[in-house]
């Protein structure tokens, strides 16, 4: 199980990268358009390691995410949530339950922030903004429900580094040599952040 005692949190880590995500994928939209999330889950990151961390899993699941991108039945499950009549949270778990149909890991965990993250923009697009709280709130609560007890049994968000990175680099595959030398050096980064960050919060 993971340590907690250095200040390290893993529920206030995985709160707050949703809530990242989410902004990073809102940032292109008209600021009238999107309501405030900070009232709605409160994530205060309590040290500069806790938001580095942040930080890094963000930019990594973006990347993965565009993998999903380009997967038709994924894009039509999230339209399907955004345009469909019936409850949204019911399809919205029917896209969890897809993602996690195999079980959990790393990579998939970082797919439904990605998709929470898209979810959110189509609802601005449908002029459904009061939403995008209730997205927020509902994939917090599914984390915490769902996923926490299975990121602390697999030694906490410091352990993700080394699977997303390499999830990140298949999501890059078919860039051009160039981008994908300035990506293994952006890899070797995180890595290496990943581990002085590791070393310096690990339990004595």
């Amino acid at each position: 199980m993971a340590c907690e005692g250095n200040g390290m949190s893993d529920e206030r880590i995985g709160a707050a990268l949703i809530r990242e995500v989410i902004e990073e994928e809102l940032k292109d939209m008209p600021t009238a358009d999107v309501p405030p999330l900070t009232p709605v889950v409160k994530t205060e990151i309590k040290n500069e390691q806790e938001q580095k961390m942040v930080t890094q899993l963000g930019k990594m699941i973006r990347i993965i995410g565009d993998r999903v991108r380009d997967d038709k039945e994924f894009q039509d499950a999230i339209d399907g949530v955004a345009q469909g009549p019936g409850s949204k949270w019911d399809k919205l778990k029917q896209v969890a339950d897809k993602v996690f149909e195999h079980g959990i890991t790393w990579e998939r965990i970082a797919v439904l922030i990605y998709v929470a993250g898209k979810l959110a923009v189509r609802m601005v697009e449908a002029h459904l903004p009061q939403l995008v709280r209730d997205i927020l709130t509902w994939t917090v609560d599914f984390f915490r429900n769902n996923l926490l007890s299975w990121i602390r049994e697999h030694g906490g968000w410091i352990n993700s580094f080394s699977e997303l990175a390499t999830a990140s680099m298949r999501s890059m595959s078919c860039m051009s040599s160039h981008y994908s030398g300035l990506f293994v050096i952006f890899v070797a980064g995180l890595a290496l952040g990943s581990l002085i960050t590791w070393r310096m919060t690990r339990c004595p």
